[in-house]
C-alpha cells in the first residue's frame, strides 16, 4: 500500500543550483532523491513548495512524495534520509500525509526572509547568508516603502522574465523592516520579510532591491507606489543577490 509523506527541509543553498533537478548540476532536489534511492531501491519523484534560486537557501522548505513500500513510521524514514544527505541538507520533520496531499498545489502561503548588512566589516561567518553593501541606508524609510506593498496587487513589476504565471496578482499579508540588535563593526543588520499567498519569480529579491534603493535615498516612497502601478519590471530596483534569501515556510490547511 502506498503512503503520502510530507517533509520539512532546511538547507544551505550555497553549494547547490537550486531545488530543482539539473542535469550535470547539483540540486536540492536531485540529492533527496538520490537519498530516497539508496533507502527505498527505486525511484522517487520529491515535489516542493517552490523552485527555490542557485544559492537561495531554507529554514522550513516543504516537500511531498509517495512511497510503496514503506512499512516503518514517518520519524524513521526522516531519519534514514538524514544518513544519506550530504551535511548541508536535513529532513527536520517528516509525517504522514493524505494520499492525495501535494506540496505545491496545497500551499496557502509562504514566508520568506532577505538579510543584509550595512556598512561595517564584512562579518567572514555570515558572508554566505548576508549581502553586504557599504553605503549606510535609512530602515525607517524602507518601512514605510514596505507598507505600500501590503495588500492585493498586481506584482508583475517584481517579477523576473522566465516564469510566466496565469496571473500576477498576489496578496503580501506581512512585509517588515527590522534593524536587528546585534550591530558587529560600526555595520547596521537588517531584515526584511515577507509573506504572501504567493510569490513571483524572484519577486523577493525584486523587492529587496527596490526597498534599497528608497533606504540609500535614491528614491522616495511615492516611486515605490509609482512602479506598483506600472506593472514594468524595468523601472523596479535591481533584483538583490541570492545568498540573503531564506524560506522561512510554508503554510498549509491542517490535515483532517
Amino acid at each position: 500500500m502506498s503512503r503520502t509523506f510530507k517533509l520539512t527541509i532546511a538547507y544551505d543553498g550555497t553549494e547547490y543550483a537550486g531545488w530543482q533537478v539539473q542535469p550535470q548540476q547539483p540540486t536540492i532536489q536531485s540529492m533527496l532523491e538520490r537519498a530516497f534511492l539508496n533507502i527505498v531501491k527505486e525511484p522517487v519523484m520529491v515535489t516542493g513548495s517552490g523552485r527555490t534560486d542557485s544559492g537561495v537557501h531554507a529554514i522550513a522548505q516543504v516537500g511531498s512524495c509517495t512511497l510503496t513500500h514503506w512499512r516503518s513510521s514517518a520519524e524513521s524514514l526522516g531519519a534514514a534520509l538524514n544518513t544519506q544527505l550530504p551535511p548541508d541538507i536535513v529532513i527536520t520533520h517528516c509525517v504522514d500525509a493524505p494520499d492525495a496531499f501535494h506540496a505545491i498545489r496545497d500551499c496557502i502561503g509562504k514566508r520568506y526572509r532577505y538579510q543584509l548588512q550595512s556598512g561595517g566589516v564584512r562579518g567572514v561567518f555570515d558572508f554566505r547568508y548576508r549581502w553586504h553593501i557599504k553605503f549606510p541606508i535609512n530602515v525607517e524609510r524602507m518601512q514605510e516603502a514596505a507598507s505600500v506593498l501590503l495588500g492585493e496587487h498586481d506584482f508583475a513589476c517584481f517579477q523576473a522574465a522566465g516564469s510566466d504565471r496565469k496571473t500576477t496578482v498576489r496578496n503580501v499579508r506581512d512585509c517588515v523592516v527590522v534593524r536587528e540588535p546585534v550591530q558587529p563593526n560600526d555595520g547596521v543588520l537588517v531584515a526584511i520579510e515577507i509573506e504572501a499567498n504567493g510569490f513571483l519569480y524572484n519577486m523577493v529579491r525584486n523587492i529587496v532591491g527596490t526597498l534599497i534603493d528608497v533606504g540609500r535615498g535614491k528614491q522616495d516612497v511615492a516611486w515605490v507606489q509609482h512602479v506598483l502601478a506600472s506593472g514594468d519590471r524595468t523601472l523596479a530596483g535591481p533584483t538583490a543577490p541570492p545568498h540573503g534569501l531564506f524560506l522561512l515556510q510554508a503554510d498549509y490547511a491542517p490535515f483532517a
